[in-house]
């Protein structure tokens, strides 16, 4: 089944990007609050998913008309609640404990806005009416959680795609998307790891840099 979201020069395909984009936009759509007023995945993924709804929205007309105009928009949003850090560990795997401190800096910020312009050229057309939250099974208490949804296709077919969390002392970030079973980050540490194991570190860093040329300026702490 990877080879159903396999990238396409080295990208994702534009129906996984989409169900990906989707998905985070709806990261935080809604689930019980704690009793105790601690913020709940699901408490997180309602406050995320109305300010980037409500933002394209607000720039419909000028995503539509250029679509490089939603990156600071997702960038802004998702950043605070996207552990960039982590999930670059996860997806080099074994080639982050042989990188240097400047290649695991530069590899964060380079996937990271890899990614936002992948979803920023994703959700121009997207409404919030596309998104299903399925009931919060989870444990308000636990470290990890997965927040469940429904992502609607254009054909009006849904696909299941979860969503994996971890609580951090900044309060719960995600970090893996999971489409009909299919881990995108084990997906990218394999596409990745082929490549980083044909060309080297180093050049695989450039390509991700050169992809995200047009991402918002900043760096990922």
């Amino acid at each position: 089944m990877i080879g159903r979201y396999a990238h396409t020069g080295r990208r994702l395909t534009m129906t996984v990007a989409s169900a990906l984009a989707i998905g985070f936009l709806g990261l935080v759509m809604a689930s019980p609050a704690r009793a105790d007023g601690v913020q709940s995945p699901q408490d997180l993924m309602d406050s995320v998913s109305k300010q980037m709804f409500n933002a394209l929205d607000a720039n419909r007309a000028a995503i539509k008309k250029d679509a490089e105009k939603a990156y600071p928009l997702v960038d802004a949003i998702l950043r605070p609640h996207f552990d960039a850090q982590y999930t670059a560990r996860l997806v080099l795997a074994t080639h982050w404990t042989a990188a240097s401190a400047d290649q695991r800096s530069r590899f964060v910020q380079a996937f990271y806005h890899s990614l936002v312009r992948l979803y920023g050229s994703a959700i121009a057309g997207f409404t919030a009416d596309r998104l299903t939250l399925l009931p919060f099974r989870g444990d308000p208490a636990a470290t990890e959680a997965t927040v469940r949804t429904l992502v609607r296709r254009d054909s009006g077919a849904t696909i299941p795609v979860d969503y994996r969390l971890h609580k951090t002392a900044a309060g719960w970030m995600a970090y893996d998307v999971i489409i009909e079973g299919i881990s995108y980050v084990k997906n990218y540490r394999t596409d990745l790891g082929s490549e980083i194991d044909a060309k080297g570190l180093d050049a695989v860093i450039g390509r991700l840099e050169r992809d995200g040329l047009s991402a918002p300026p900043g760096s990922v702490k």
